[in-house]
Formats: C-alpha cells, sequence, structure tokens
C-alpha cells in the first residue's frame, strides 16, 4: 500500500510540474521553490489518504449468530462430559482393583484359618480392615465422580438438542455421539466392578462358613477376632464391617 501511495506521489507531481512549465510559458510567473512545491505534495498526500479496496466486515443475520452460539455451547458441554467421564471410569477402575486386592487378601485369611496361632491372625486380620477401608473410600469417591457425570450427560443432551433446533445439526450429531461413547465407557467400568463385589460377596460368604465351622471344632480362646464372636454374630459383624 505504502508503495502504491509513492509511485501515485510522484505521479502526480510529475504532471503538476508539467502543468507549471506549460503554465509559465504562456505568461504566468511561477516561483519554482514555493507554493507549487507544497500543494503538488498536499495534493499527493490527499491522494494517498483516500482508502482504497477496502472491505467492510458482512453483517452476520440473528439466526447465524444463535447457530454460532449453540456450537459453542456443545463444544462446552463436551468438554465437561469428557473430564468427567475420564474422572468417573478411572474412580471405578481404582476401586476394582482395590476390591480385588481385599478378596486375595480375604481367600488368602481363609485358607490359613486354621495353621495360624492367634498373633498371625490378628496380624493379617489388620491387614484385611485396611483394604476394606480403602474399598469404602474408594467407593465413596466413584459415587461423588459419578453425580458429576450424570448431570454432564444432562446438560450435553440439552446442548444437542438446542444445537437441533437452532439449525445446528453436524454440532448436534456430535454432541449425541460423545454422549454415546461416554455411556459405553462408563458401562464397561461398571460391569468390571460389579464383577469384582459379586465376587467379593461370595468370598466373604465362604470365609464366613469356615470361620463359623472352626468355631464348632474349637473352642474360643479369645485371642483371636474371629474366634472371640459366637456363631449368630459372625455374619451380622462381617457386614458392619464392610
Amino acid at each position: 500500500m505504502a508503495s502504491r501511495c509513492k509511485r501515485l506521489f510522484w505521479g502526480v507531481s510529475s504532471l503538476f510540474r508539467q502543468s507549471l512549465q506549460v503554465t509559465s510559458k504562456r505568461g504566468f510567473l511561477l516561483r519554482s521553490g514555493s507554493w507549487a512545491k507544497y500543494l503538488s505534495l498536499g495534493v499527493g498526500a490527499s491522494l494517498c489518504a483516500i482508502p482504497v479496496g477496502q472491505r467492510s466486515e458482512p453483517i452476520l443475520s440473528n439466526d447465524s449468530l444463535i447457530k454460532r452460539a449453540a456450537t459453542l455451547l456443545t463444544d462446552s458441554s463436551s468438554t465437561f462430559l469428557s473430564q468427567t467421564t475420564y474422572a468417573l471410569v478411572e474412580s471405578l477402575t481404582e476401586y476394582t482393583l482395590a476390591v480385588y486386592t481385599l478378596i486375595s487378601l480375604q481367600n488368602k485369611y481363609t485358607s490359613l484359618l486354621d495353621k495360624m496361632n492367634s498373633s498371625e491372625e490378628n496380624a493379617i486380620w489388620q491387614v484385611i480392615i485396611g483394604a476394606r477401608v480403602k474399598v469404602n473410600q474408594l467407593k465413596e469417591q466413584y459415587l461423588k465422580y459419578e453425580s458429576s457425570w450424570q448431570r454432564a450427560v444432562s446438560l450435553s443432551e440439552m446442548a444437542a438438542e438446542a444445537a437441533y433446533q437452532a439449525g445446528a445439526d453436524q454440532a448436534s450429531v456430535t454432541v449425541r455421539n460423545h454422549i454415546q461413547l461416554a455411556h459405553l465407557q462408563v458401562q464397561e467400568a461398571r460391569e468390571q466392578a460389579q464383577k469384582a463385589e459379586v465376587q467379593l460377596t461370595a468370598t466373604q460368604a465362604e470365609e464366613i462358613k469356615k470361620t463359623i465351622t472352626e468355631d464348632k471344632g474349637n473352642p474360643p480362646s479369645g485371642g483371636s477376632p474371629r474366634n472371640s464372636l459366637s456363631e449368630e454374630e459372625i455374619p451380622e459383624a462381617y457386614l458392619r464391617e464392610d
């Protein structure tokens, strides 16, 4: 743009000088170093000041603005859904691993139940109690994330409907596909956690059964936390610890 103005300025100046020469020959007196020079500069500068080829921004209609806003809404809700889905799946996975750790400890305890003295049984039992506490904490954590995830799903569904009503069909389809994928990921993690819980329940039942059998054959000595319970108290106390 600056180069174009420069060329235009020199062209105008040249024409103006030629006009002055012609005028001078016809009898008019001109002073070559005075106002004529400044007049030529003023004309060139004025021409350069005129904007050339500028385009104004197109004015968007209300429908276009609403469609754009609806698309931004689906993007935001999808981000929220992605983050809560990741947090929930990760929390469910940690919970499932903790449940399997507890199952392993209880299986080991049950297999050694008739081979341990009181101090050994107490030591293993303390480890099992710690594993149960961790399982309960992780369950509370994934339930908290599940609540956030459900809100994210609800917001995404509303955003998809709003985008559809605004005419942003592609944005609506995209967020609905995202919702379906999130459901599949969470469902898979839930199924793994449920399998672990079923196995834990079976392990607990087996442990209770074997403990009752051991108590019948061995009168309580008062040293073991298991042997200090009567046959009727064992199931209720066991479930209460979980």
